[in-house]
């Protein structure tokens, strides 16, 4: 629902004039959304960030929200991947040292 800026009488949303006191109302604005590389870097480069704005946006432009979302879950398996290698390099390291010292 949406309110006379002139009277405050509650109307339709399609509503355009006010039918308590005739005021003609203005338009609906028109939110611009299309997917967007860069949101989609940034939520890449600071997953925290994407993670917000997919959340703030998720509603009003979803497709926006959507790059940035995708970018912050790209960043997160990529770390947890790569975390995931570090450790069983070190684990392997460790085991083939074990190994080559005889004992």
């Amino acid at each position: 629902m949406k309110f006379c800026p002139k009277c405050g009488a509650e109307l339709a949303d399609q509503a355009q004039i006010c039918p308590t006191c005739s005021c003609s109302q203005p338009p609906l604005s028109v939110v611009q959304d299309s997917s967007s590389f860069g949101f989609a870097l940034l939520g890449f480069l600071i997953p925290v960030a994407g993670l917000v704005l997919y959340l703030v946006w998720k509603d009003t432009m979803p497709l926006k929200a959507k790059s940035a979302g995708k970018g912050a879950l790209v960043s997160a398996i990529l770390s947890v991947g790569l975390s995931l290698l570090v450790v069983i390099l070190y684990i392997l390291l460790i085991v083939f040292a074990i190994m080559s010292s005889g004992i």
